[in-house]
């Protein structure tokens, strides 16, 4: 029998290319292509490249270089692929070079190539897609693109304008996850609260009623499915404060991922940053209000054009009384393309990394702070590693691989996935530690 062709796989950068990866290996998998561990066991190599920052584009560079070095047949994809000139330079034998969620044209490039042997009793893929997270938690693209124009960001120009999926299209995707075993949905897209725009919001059929393509309505049905929800990459626009209140009834998880990249007026002026941010912090005290419980993670970036050392105070000071629990910093990087290359008043390199540590020392000890609170508190707590004594989880306060962890000793052995209640014994300045108290 013909051995099936074998495919290497590297995935960079943020978890909306993570899906597109998961898409595109679905496909090949149903198609009888295998997954092979090593590029140079494999007869075809994809790169899902990153090209948001300059940084990001030598990491997928590198991994150009790797996979063409330990192959030498490669096809690349995603963000960096949008702007092809820099890769063909480097890398002249590359195959082929598509952009992101271009899924069709990375397939055609794959048969072209590689053209697949059918064998129907190998040609199994579980209804559910092949996943490339861990079996119980799953992203869940909502849309692709963006329609703000930041003045820091080229992902508009590499990903278009905002595309959002219909309702229904949506809730089959998390239905699917959740009958596999999914515990924990991740919602994203460039921008998750403006889901629907483009679309005016169209109702769509579900189950035995309509459901309209709105962040509110969206977020209310996947509640239902029975998994934890978890909004991530939400504009802080008005119609926010409605899911408060389904955070306050347990719906979805009290958790909100809100980027508001600067505090400062003036800064977020020259970034362009949409929905007012003037009334954000009574706005943050009136959620807390309503949803004690409430988490909120954000990224800042320092060193922007023109950010003065008042600029820079002023951040530091509305962190103090935002209290943000989770948090990403970025020094400021010039990305070709951007508009904010025009802005001139350029911060030297040195006070963008004083800028940072002090934002990140002040962060710490409002972490430490908030944590601290929990302490002689029970959470419920899913299970994503087991130990030999300890197992390491994540509360409902806690998304995959950006934030904190909980590590647990449990009388008897964990399973990952597995949700658990412990009881918080104690706090360090990013994670917590406590024991099972029931199952």
């Amino acid at each position: 029998m013909e051995r099936a062709p074998r495919i290497s796989f590297t995935s960079l950068g943020c978890p909306k290319a993570l899906v597109d990866s998961e898409r595109i290996i679905t496909r090949l998998r149903a198609e009888g292509y295998e997954l092979a561990r090593r590029h140079d066991g494999a007869d075809i190599v994809i790169v899902n490249t990153c090209g948001f920052l300059d940084s990001a584009k030598q990491e997928s560079l590198g991994a150009i270089g790797e996979a063409m070095a330990e192959n030498g047949k490669v096809i690349v994809t995603g963000c960096m692929g949008a702007e092809p000139e820099q890769i063909e330079a480097a890398y002249p034998g590359v195959l082929s070079i598509t952009g992101p969620q271009q899924y069709e044209s990375v397939l055609e490039a794959v048969h072209r190539a590689l053209p697949p042997v059918h064998n129907p009793h190998l040609d199994l893929v579980p209804p559910q897609g092949i996943k490339l997270t861990p079996r119980h938690y799953a992203y869940l693209k909502i849309s692709e693109g963006c329609n703000n124009r930041c003045s820091f960001c080229i992902i508009p120009k590499l990903r278009g304008d905002l595309v959002s999926r219909p309702a229904n299209d949506v809730l089959r995707e998390a239905e699917k996850l959740v009958a596999a075993g999914v515990k924990e949905l991740l919602v994203i897209s460039q921008d998750t609260s403006a889901y629907g725009v483009d679309i005016k919001y169209a109702d769509s059929p579900w189950k035995d009623r309509q459901v309209r393509a709105k962040f509110f309505d969206l977020a209310k049905e996947l509640g239902d499915l029975g998994a934890w929800v978890r909004l991530q990459y939400v504009y802080p626009y008005p119609h926010v404060d409605e899911v408060i209140g389904l955070m306050t009834e347990g719906k979805i998880l009290p958790y909100l991922d809100i980027p508001f990249q600067h505090a400062s007026p003036d800064v977020l002026r020259a970034m362009k940053r949409p929905a007012h941010q003037e009334k954000t912090l009574a706005r943050i005290q009136k959620w807390r209000a309503e949803c004690p419980d409430l988490t909120l993670r954000s990224t800042f970036i320092v060193g922007f054009p023109g950010e003065t050392d008042s600029d820079f105070a002023y951040l530091l000071d509305w962190l103090e009384e935002a209290e943000i629990d989770r948090l990403g910093c970025f020094k400021y990087e010039p990305v070709a393309g951007a508009a904010s290359n025009a802005i001139g008043n350029a911060v030297p390199d040195e006070i963008k990394q004083e800028r940072w540590n002090a934002l990140m020392a002040r962060q710490q000890k409002i972490s430490a702070r908030r944590l601290k609170r929990k302490v002689g508190t029970r959470q419920q707590i899913i299970i994503d590693e087991v130990g030999p004594t300890v197992a390491k989880g994540r509360s409902k306060a806690d998304a995959p691989q950006i934030d904190g962890a909980v590590y647990l000793s449990s009388r008897r052995p964990l399973k990952v996935g597995e949700i658990v209640t412990a009881k918080i014994e104690r706090a360090d300045q990013y994670d917590l530690h406590g024991s099972v108290a029931g199952f």
